[in-house]
């Protein structure tokens, strides 16, 4: 008899749609609205962004975050120039070059990451390597909140890349994929992590966090945006009933919605990463900021939760990653850990 395949872990993905956003996906269901945008929910969604940040800005909505972080990167670089990054970097790692392909050969630039974030002064020696017209002229600056192994920057620690890269006049691009599980886990507004550290584009999270098909392009430096909707247009990304992904933001910023999801899949994260560091042979590889746990687990003990049906993988960085979302639950949680005690 087969054993069934428990994906609970595996990633953030795995989780199906949270009730909020299908409840926003059903409301959305009325009767008729303007197409491509032009509708009241999607106007009202633009609005609770700014109200979220404190800010005006522009905001666009894209059905995944590969097209969002490379139509952003493409509207921040022309074909000449270089973007800089972590060796860990989503952009980097796992988006089939589609950054350069839609910027048209922007190059990218890898700087040292310790704990998954860029070492400013790795960012520097890049930015001043070489200005000569033989080498691609670095335009932006690429940071993944929260990192691609589970850490968060600080306000502070955003800030001093935000002045280092006006400094050297790069552009600041953030892949916000788990922006929200960053942003529950500190003691800070959006806003202060965001565009008052020096981020001019935010790509924001929303397929992750527990909605369906849709990731939000936030301009805070609106000169940058110009023309953005020409872009999201060729590139297959703008929708042509738009209400349906953007009447999911609209739920998930109100009365903190994100809040609840994101804090939840945070603390399992952490309750995870406790009860498996307790087990022989078990190492945590790095600091549980926000709702990835990155385990070094003995072979035993990986053999045995897949012989049981758990579902996970081996990732950047070494170790096995584990991911809890808006769905898991203790019970999940405990019940790993304890077949994973099993094999220990």
């Amino acid at each position: 008899m087969s054993t069934e395949l428990k994906y609970h872990f595996a990633s953030d993905n795995t989780s199906g749609v949270c009730p909020e956003a299908w409840q926003a996906l059903e409301e959305a269901n009325q009767g008729y609205q303007p197409s491509y945008g032009a509708d009241s929910i999607t106007a009202e969604a633009c609005e609770t962004f700014r109200c979220f940040f404190e800010t005006d800005c522009d905001v666009y909505f894209v059905f995944n975050g590969t097209a969002a972080n490379s139509l952003a990167l493409a509207t921040l670089c022309r074909s000449y120039n270089s973007i800089i990054t972590a060796h860990e970097a989503h952009v980097e790692t796992d988006e089939c070059g589609a950054p350069e392909f839609f910027s048209h050969g922007s190059k990218i630039l890898l700087a040292r990451s310790p704990l998954g974030k860029l070492d400013p002064a790795d960012v520097e020696r890049i930015a001043t390597s070489r200005n000569d017209l033989h080498f691609p002229k670095p335009r932006a600056l690429s940071i993944s909140q929260s990192t691609e192994l589970g850490t968060v920057y600080r306000p502070g620690e955003i800030a001093g890349l935000g002045a280092l890269a006006k400094q050297h006049g790069l552009a600041i691009h953030m892949d916000g994929a788990r922006f929200f599980n960053a942003l529950a886990g500190l003691n800070t507004s959006p806003a202060d992590i965001t565009w008052r550290a020096g981020v001019d584009v935010l790509c924001c999270g929303g397929t992750k966090l527990g909605m369906a098909v849709t990731e939000a392009v936030v301009f805070f430096n609106k000169d940058l945006s110009q023309d953005f909707q020409y872009r999201c247009k060729q590139a297959g990304q703008l929708s042509s009933k738009m209400r349906f992904i953007s009447a999911q933001w609209l739920r998930m910023l109100t009365n903190d919605t994100w809040k609840k999801h994101a804090s939840s899949a945070n603390v399992l994260a952490r309750r995870l990463s406790d009860a498996l560091g307790h087990l022989p042979g078990v190492q945590i590889l790095y600091p549980v900021d926000a709702n990835a746990v990155f385990a070094k687990l003995p072979e035993k003990i990986k053999t045995g939760l897949k012989e049981r049906g758990w579902v996970f993988y081996s990732f950047i960085g070494g170790g096995s990653r584990l991911m809890c979302s808006w769905r898991t639950t203790e019970a999940d949680v405990d019940a790993f850990v304890a077949d994973a005690t099993v094999f220990a």
